[in-house]
């Protein structure tokens, strides 16, 4: 694997965002790897929306940034004292190069004496505590995976800027989700330094520093990133809404227009993980249907677990 680097600098989060697709774009490398840190920043998932996950009023008065990725989960909070994970690979099947990449990060630490396990659709715990959250998304030709390492963090700003649902955390306070969280700093007499530099020599064989001329292109991606249309969101009219927690699969909410018990516009936001083509095979296709059981179930196409991780039509069908 191919360690990716870059000049010394106090970037946005959106820049490393930005660098991972103009990785995936242009480099013609097997597997490359990165990390980053960030000053205080939330980082919420493609399909969520940002009212329903984050504290933006909290954000705003604590000097805290926020952001979209392009990739499906939850949202997270990272600051400098926790490290971010990207990995982007060749290989075109996401599930499986999720898998691969969780179990290389696994590998890792249990190389340097911490009992981790890969647990659930996207996490790595120690003693039952979740350590790493990560998500991924597909580019033609190319995967990219990225996630979270929590080595330290200001507990109290990512309580306090996340705003999760009951059904994920039954109290909001520090001490709560200090009970489901695994710093590793505790298991480990690494400096958050030293592991980074432990991750890389274990990880990546090589290095290869991207050019100015790299630089100039990813400040270029990075301005979609930071448009206010990609960050807030689209919200359109709806006139129903079903949500649901599905086992393996996330939360969904699915927002729905109805006119003369016809759907004439769907969308479908969460944690969830996509895995194909949502829009011509899953929104299009409701589009227009009747608001039923039958048609619903006819519109669409006989397996959604290829387009939805883990998703089974009859599940969707009947929260629909």
């Amino acid at each position: 694997m191919v360690y990716i680097s870059i000049p010394e600098k106090d970037r946005r989060l959106s820049f490393y965002l930005a660098m991972e697709e103009h990785i995936a774009r242009h480099l013609d490398e097997d597997d490359c790897f990165f990390m980053w840190q960030v000053r205080p920043s939330v980082i919420f998932g493609r399909n969520q929306l940002i009212d329903n996950e984050v504290n933006t009023a909290y954000c705003r008065s604590n000097n805290i940034s926020m952001y979209r990725r392009k990739s499906g989960g939850g949202c997270v909070y990272a600051d400098m004292n926790n490290v971010m994970f990207s990995y982007i690979t060749k290989d075109e099947n996401v599930s499986f190069t999720f898998n691969k990449y969780i179990q290389l990060v696994v590998e890792v630490l249990q190389k340097m004496g911490v009992d981790a396990v890969a647990s659930g659709r996207n996490d790595i715990m120690i003693d039952g505590k979740k350590v790493s959250g990560n998500a991924f998304y597909h580019i033609p030709g190319r995967s990219i995976v990225h996630g979270t390492m929590l080595y330290d963090t200001d507990m109290q700003n990512m309580v306090a800027s996340i705003t999760p649902s009951d059904s994920k955390l039954v109290s909001k306070g520090v001490k709560s989700v200090r009970q489901h969280i695994a710093l590793l700093k505790d298991y480990t007499q690494l400096t958050l330094s030293e592991f980074k530099d432990f991750v890389r020599r274990n990880l990546c064989k090589r290095e290869l520093k991207l050019t100015a001329e790299d630089i100039k292109n990813i400040e270029e991606i990075e301005k979609e990133y930071l448009a206010d249309e990609f960050i807030y969101g689209n919200n359109p009219r709806y006139t129903m809404i079903k949500k649901q927690r599905i086992n393996d699969v996330g939360e969904l909410e699915i927002r729905m227009e109805l006119k003369n018990n016809i759907i004439k516009n769907i969308n479908i936001m969460g944690d969830y993980f996509l895995t194909g083509d949502i829009d011509n095979r899953i929104l299009q296709p409701l589009q227009n249907t009747p608001y039923n059981k039958e048609a619903i179930s006819k519109a669409l196409p006989d397996r959604i677990d290829d387009i939805i991780l883990h998703l089974r039509k009859q599940d969707f069908v009947d929260l629909l």
